[in-house]
């Protein structure tokens, strides 16, 4: 199943996962992403629910973008190797 996920992610796997050379690893690393993914999630998804709620449809950018970097932390968090993971936190 992680190998199906991998493949259809890999456009957004291939960016981070990318690149040769030395990189920085830590194991707090990957948790940190797992749980800004889901928090950028909680906003998002309470965000809709008070706009659904007061039928203003201006936080409709607010809403995509923390569920977009919610997802993308959820998938590099997940199905990224460590790389992808260190590559997130620092560009090296």
């Amino acid at each position: 199943m992680k190998e199906t996920m991998r493949k259809l992610c890999s456009p957004l796997l291939g960016v981070f996962e990318s690149g040769d050379g030395e990189f920085e690893y830590k194991k707090s690393y990957r948790t940190i992403l797992l749980v800004l993914g889901v928090l950028c999630l909680v906003i998002s998804s309470i965000s809709l629910t008070v706009t659904i709620m007061t039928g203003e449809f201006a936080g409709i950018i607010p809403i995509m973008l923390f569920l977009l970097t919610g997802l993308v932390c959820e998938i590099v968090g997940l199905l990224g190797n460590d790389r992808a993971v260190a590559r997130i936190w620092k560009r090296s």
